[in-house]
């Protein structure tokens, strides 16, 4: 005798060897042995064997239609034995009833399953509206088969083209458009990425890295909105004109001109040193609507060839230090010994300046050098000015190292790209600006000395303010004033860019509260405050990293173009290597153990990869030459940038030059 039963959700069939009392001892299909109780059997049958049953069965399911099946079943609860004998008669052979089960068990949208064997047809109107379902579903599967299909053969459907970069980005991974690209990319071998690149449904790796950037973080463009308010035209009459000759030390392609500097000599052997700054947050309200666009901002976006600004254009224009236009500034005067320029006393005053002059890196850093400032032949604007400010800022450096316990890195050079051209077909010329500089020790100086000034300031007012402090070795942004070791200064908070930085508005908004005699934006409390450090530090890292990955992407360009096959690196530990001469840091496979850090190495020049952004190289030799002070310097801000090191920022770097790490707009 043979059984048919259920048995861990599946239905077999089984030879019985024996029976005690409710429970049965079966031999199944594939030879092995199982017990079975008497519930779990749908029926018993002399013929055929139950392994013919079980060949049978699919042959016999088929000719059944579940529908019809509906259409027969009564409406009220059946048993699979009462739905064969209305089907087939009064003695239905067992592939019939077995085939039967299989159907109803098989077609849930048709049949409910009330217990075993045990069934309730579908509601019709339910029924109608799942079959439309399972039609959807069918269609869906047949158009996701045909895309796969497409894409294998190296076409790109249409529909998934117009979706190509959000698929990659944020893709619904429920969706028929992901399925199917997910599924060609794994057919043809080859991450969803690169197979859209193949089919052109991203048209370069240089639109992928930007493109997805963008889309990730500006999901609504980088535009404006339409509706934002115009600068106020307000002309500030109500502010003092400061007595002043300034100027402004930025790049040529700078358009947010947001410091400046004064010098005035006094009598009594006393220097006044003004550090001025673009002041918006005059002009924008906390909580106004463009206040809400620049926060969720946070800052501007530098990599190369490209800015995204944290503010508008218009409102830019209002507030920059601009050679000959009166604005509102928010300025920090310093008393200094001419001496020994050891610093009296300080002022911040909100006035108006008119600067007489934007003097541009590009064009006068080769002229200012410390030769030229020592022998008093700078040939320049302002030439007396900055040669006394070189010599400031060489004593509230030294200051600082004092502070630190450590000298400023010298020798460091910033590599940077000009890019000649739009986009990714560009021209790359390759430029360095060396940090400590005169030029770039003089800006970083005042700037470092701005910050921890008024990061001192807003405490002594009992105004909160956003901090960055440093201690054992771990830089944190927050409202709770501590000293920067890094840095060598008590306190400092980021004020002197404000219209680049949210920060930096934010501290400003504060300071000029205090000035005017108002109670201060933010309490001390203030939820928004603590919710403003938190997201400037998550998105300020976003825009860092984009920076440093479009940095790469230049890089591995540049040796695409210039058809290099070799080129040298420093060793910075184990086998990652700093190219020389570009911003770029990658791994060796192969390098021996034993290499020193700071050895200088030749690489034969495999491949670049523009995707992965990594270029695939070996060792050709090693070489004997001693590393320059460039490469020095070079290797020290490499162990800063390395991997699994201490979690302390590059406070050196930040030392070195504060607008360097802030992101300049060379």
């Amino acid at each position: 005798m043979y059984l048919y039963f259920e048995d861990d959700g599946a239905f077999k069939a089984g030879t019985v060897l024996s029976q005690a009392g409710s429970a049965y001892q079966v031999e199944l299909t594939t030879g092995r042995r199982s017990k079975i109780k008497a519930s779990h059997v749908f029926f018993s049958f002399e013929s055929p064997s139950a392994s013919e049953l079980i060949a049978r069965i699919p042959e016999a399911a088929e000719e059944l239609d579940p529908a019809f099946l509906w259409e027969a079943a009564p409406k009220e609860e059946f048993s699979y034995l009462d739905l064969a004998q209305e089907y087939w008669g009064e003695n239905p052979g067992p592939v019939e009833k077995a085939a039967l089960i299989t159907t109803l068990h098989a077609n849930p949208v048709y049949f409910y399953r009330k217990g075993r064997g045990v069934y309730r047809k579908a509601p019709e109107d339910i029924l109608q509206k799942a079959l439309e379902a399972l039609e959807r579903r069918r269609r869906q599967e047949e158009q996701k088969k045909a895309w796969i299909e497409e894409m294998v053969e190296g076409k790109l459907p249409e529909a998934i083209g117009r979706q190509a970069l959000m698929l990659l980005v944020s893709p619904d991974r429920n969706s028929i458009e992901w399925k199917a690209l997910s599924d060609a990319a794994a057919e043809t071998r080859q991450t969803p990425l690169r197979l859209m690149l193949a089919l052109g449904g991203i048209a370069s790796p240089w639109r992928w890295h930007v493109d997805s950037f963008y889309a990730a973080n500006f999901p609504r463009g980088r535009g404006f909105p339409a509706d934002l308010p115009e600068p106020p035209k307000e002309a500030w009459d109500d502010l003092p004109v400061a007595d002043v000759d300034a100027f402004s030390i930025d790049d040529s392609d700078t358009t947010e001109v947001d410091d400046a500097a004064s010098v005035k000599h006094l009598e009594g052997g006393v220097t006044r040193v003004g550090i001025h700054i673009a002041a918006p947050a005059l002009m924008i309200e906390r909580g106004s609507r463009l206040d809400d666009v620049a926060k969720a901002r946070m800052s501007t976006v530098y990599a190369p060839g490209l800015k995204t600004t944290m503010l508008p254009e218009n409102w830019i224009k209002a507030a920059s230090l601009d050679e000959g236009v009166m604005v509102p500034c928010l300025s920090l005067y310093a008393w200094v010994k001419d001496d020994t320029f050891a610093v009296e006393k300080t002022e911040t005053r909100l006035e108006r300046i008119a600067l007489k002059a934007n003097l541009r890196y590009d064009k006068i850093d080769d002229l200012v050098t410390e030769e030229a400032i020592e022998e008093g032949k700078l040939e320049l604007p302002f030439a007396d000015d900055i040669a006394w400010l070189w010599h400031f800022a060489k004593h509230l450096q030294k200051g600082r190292e004092e502070v630190r316990g450590r000298p400023e890195p010298v020798g460091r050079v910033d590599w940077y790209f000009a890019l000649e051209g739009e986009g990714e077909n560009a021209v790359i010329h390759v430029r360095g600006r060396r940090r400590g500089a005169p030029l770039d020790l003089l800006v970083a100086e005042l700037m470092i000395f701005a910050n921890s000034t008024w990061g001192l300031w807003l405490e002594e007012h009992d105004t909160a303010g956003i901090y960055r402090s440093q201690r054992m070795g771990r830089v944190r942004m927050s409202t709770s004033p501590g000293p920067h070791d890094g840095l060598g200064v008590l306190r400092y908070a980021w004020s002197t860019s404000p219209l680049r930085r949210y920060v930096d508005l934010v501290n400003q908004r504060q300071m000029i509260t205090v000035l005017k005699g108002e109670p201060p934006a933010y309490a001390r409390n203030d939820v928004d405050l603590f919710a403003i450090v938190s997201q400037f530090e998550n998105i300020y890292g976003l825009y860092s990293d984009f920076q440093t990955r479009m940095e790469r992407y230049w890089s591995l360009r540049w040796i695409l173009q210039e058809g290099l096959k070799t080129i040298e690196a420093i060793v910075v530990k184990g086998d990652l290597v700093r190219i020389d001469r570009l911003p770029f840091m990658q791994r060796v496979p192969g390098l021996p153990e034993d290499l020193p850090r700071g050895r200088k190495v030749e690489l034969r020049i495999l491949g670049c990869d523009l995707v992965d952004l990594v270029m695939d190289a070996q060792l050709v030799r090693i070489l004997d030459e001693a590393l320059t002070p460039e490469e020095e310097g070079a290797l020290e801000e490499a162990l800063d940038d390395a991997p699994d090191e201490s979690a302390s920022e590059e406070s050196d770097k930040e030392a070195a030059a504060e607008k360097t790490a802030e992101g300049t707009e060379a």
